[in-house]
């Protein structure tokens, strides 16, 4: 029996996707995201056609869904509903972060740990794709509040991971305070302490340097990588960005340390313009000590403005990078940002470019990186540490962003290539899905049906 065209293929994959994922916004967006970009890598590969590697790939291997029941200060019963969804285990074990925060559905998840298999491929750190979380919000809790929240979530979780099976990471909501406590109550339950289980740790008790700063350093490295290439650079150039938690804060860090000037901020309040480039120390003492709105920024800086609600796309820059959540930047705002002349895109947050903006990007010659490359510096990072905790040891600073330089480095010659070979040089996007999708496949088609 003759294979179906490549183009009759994913429009078949695209239909069962769509009929299984009824109600499941985000998750079908990211699976049409890759599924536009695959046609000139199936022609070349009609193998992957009759192995059915795109219709396994879309299904999970394994979906969680657990109650977390817990206590508050005023001795009253919470309970929230928490997720793990190990996706893909083709080059490694399920490798991807919890997010605690009101908006975490099995939507939201699945959206997740898909983007995290491609992502995990392109850093080939030899890592499965899954991703996990709950819809506790941790705004406003006390630490003992979030203690008894992370015990109990952690008391159905160890059940499933394992250094070797399953490895979760921080991400929205879950810093080095909340994988603290994660361990703390995996080590009691297993009574074993296998620092590899969990990354993002405290660095004195097994966390690997940069990990925190590695998102944003990785990709502010991914845009200098971009404009290298096209004979620029980030030197003297403005930059607009959004968020201003871990990945926002290190984006600005490293974007001032590679001479550019970084001069907004925001969170849901609204955003921060800064003309005399962000108060990195500043913005690091109100939001990760002080965990206060960024509208105290503008209240203890002279010259910036906190502008209530709005668009941070409305501020005039030359680079862009959406650190926030997913998609916050449509399509106006990419109208906006072009009439502006916006020279690069890259995504810190994972899938934060609604669809149409990304177009509009690419069609106006915008340099546009895919958060899947982009951004994934520090889920090589945590794989760093995951290494560094296999053989007992520790690396400094240096060493630390030096390694995940050349990771960004290399995603970036990956992603590139791949756009070349799959005819359409220079779009980052067509370029990121395919390197990564054919690593996965591969490694699928030799083990088997499974």
């Amino acid at each position: 029996m003759s294979l179906p065209t490549p183009e009759a293929h994913l429009r078949a994959v695209a239909d069962t996707v769509e009929h299984r994922s009824t109600g499941e916004p985000e998750f079908l967006q990211a699976v049409r995201e890759v599924l536009d970009t695959l046609t000139p890598v199936l022609a070349e590969h009609p193998e992957y056609i009759e192995a059915g590697i795109l219709d396994r790939i879309v299904e999970p291997e394994r979906q969680l869904i657990f109650r977390v029941p817990w206590t508050d200060d005023n001795n009253r019963v919470q309970v929230n509903r928490g997720f793990r969804v190990q996706f893909n285990s083709a080059l490694g074990p399920y490798k991807g972060g919890l997010r605690f925060h009101p908006s975490v559905n099995l939507s939201v998840i699945k959206f997740l740990g898909f983007e995290q298999i491609f992502k995990n491929a392109l850093t080939s750190q030899r890592i499965g794709g899954g991703k996990g979380g709950s819809d506790f919000d941790p705004s406003g809790k006390s630490d003992a509040e979030v203690m008894r929240f992370c015990q109990s979530f952690m008391t159905e979780l160890v059940h499933h991971i394992g250094e070797h099976t399953d490895i979760p990471a921080g991400d929205i909501g879950v810093g080095a305070r909340e994988i603290g406590f994660l361990f703390g109550q995996y080590r009691r339950i297993t009574q074993r302490y296998e620092a590899g289980v969990l990354t993002g740790k405290g660095v004195g008790w097994g966390g690997a340097e940069v990990r925190t700063e590695a998102t944003g350093y990785g990709a502010v490295f991914f845009a200098d990588e971009m404009l290298i290439r096209a004979g620029e650079g980030i030197e003297g150039r403005r930059a607009v960005v959004s968020g201003s938690g871990n990945v926002a804060t290190y984006a600005i860090e490293k974007i001032e340390q590679l001479g550019g000037k970084a001069i907004t901020a925001s969170d849901s309040s609204g955003y921060v313009v800064d003309e005399q480039g962000i108060d990195v120390d500043l913005l690091k003492r109100i939001k990760e000590v002080e965990r206060a709105r960024i509208s105290e920024y503008a209240e203890r800086r002279p010259g910036a403005r906190f502008v209530e609600g709005g668009r941070v796309w409305d501020v005039r820059g030359e680079l862009a990078f959406p650190c926030a959540t997913q998609n916050e930047l449509n399509a106006d705002d990419a109208r906006k940002l072009i009439a502006n002349g916006v020279r690069a895109v890259a995504e810190g947050a994972n899938m934060p470019t609604t669809p149409e903006a990304v177009e509009l990007f690419q069609e106006a010659g915008v340099l546009f990186a895919p958060g899947k490359a982009a951004n994934a510096g520090g889920v090589a990072t945590s794989a760093l540490e995951m290494s560094q905790n296999a053989a007992r040891s520790r690396w400094d600073r240096d060493k630390s962003e030096s390694r995940l330089h050349d990771i960004m480095r290399d995603v970036h010659a990956a992603t590139y290539a791949a756009s070349e070979r799959y005819g359409r040089p220079g779009d980052y996007v067509l370029g990121a899905n395919s390197a990564a999708f054919v690593t996965v496949a591969q490694a699928m088609l030799e083990q088997g049906v499974i």
